[in-house]
């Protein structure tokens, strides 16, 4: 059973725990994979294998097809981000799950008041429809997607605008993710930061993080030491 977030305060806003969603929240290579190799422009050739994918994901759909024609030697074109969106919208959950112990610490987080958002450069539609289709969504205050604003991560407008959709506040929220983008959007707006060490990053891109979680039933732990709880 889903606890709901814990109604905001106009005096003191709950702690929140902000997450990017894809190598963070849910393993999702699979089906991303899945995806690129179904496009048209890319018929006829070798099928992409999902280790070679896995470095590509954390800047959004644009980056994430241009660097699998990038691969092929070709040039993405708009139509192959509009072929890649059209045929994810109807396949964002077939192989994708949370990861293992994420449905029960975003349970825990809830039952501890703390408020939860995502922050992801996936669009938003394709982000809440994924959500939806593995019961999650109403864990989160807020989805903050790679087209809900005017930035994206690594730009820290892009967390800044999550926090204030999820009515938290920059010196009472977390963000946690497992992409170099995560961490720079989280230092740019002087926001700490844990790095996901299970999700698709390298170990080098949670180097600047102000925590590591190496397991996912750590994360309030963390949280709860650098907001001082």
């Amino acid at each position: 059973m889903v606890t709901p977030p814990m109604p905001s305060s106009p005096f003191s806003p709950p702690p929140l725990l902000v997450f990017d969603l894809d190598g963070t929240l849910v393993d999702s290579l699979d089906d991303l994979t899945a995806v690129l190799n179904r496009l048209p422009a890319r018929a006829g050739l070798p099928a992409l294998d999902a280790d070679i994918v896995r470095p590509m994901v954390g800047d959004g759909v644009g980056a994430l097809v241009a660097r699998a024609m990038t691969h092929d030697g070709r040039v993405a074109t708009p139509t192959d981000v509009t072929d890649y969106l059209a045929i994810y919208g109807a396949a964002t959950a077939v192989r994708t799950r949370p990861f293992e112990g994420i449905p029960d610490m975003l349970e825990a987080c809830a039952r501890r008041g703390w408020r939860l958002a995502v922050c992801t450069n996936k669009p938003h539609a394709a982000a809440r429809t994924l959500l939806e289709s593995l019961g999650l969504r109403a864990y989160f205050a807020a989805i903050g997607g790679g087209d809900s604003f005017t930035s994206r991560k690594p730009a820290p407008g892009h967390l800044v605008a999550t926090i204030a959709a999820a009515e938290g506040a920059l010196g009472r929220a977390v963000m946690i993710g497992d992409h170099h983008n995560d961490i720079a959007a989280a230092a740019a707006a002087h926001v700490p930061s844990i790095f996901a060490s299970w999700g698709y990053g390298t170990a080098a891109m949670g180097a600047a993080a102000d925590a590591v979680a190496t397991r996912v039933a750590d994360l309030p732990e963390h949280a709860a030491r650098l907001l001082g709880a």
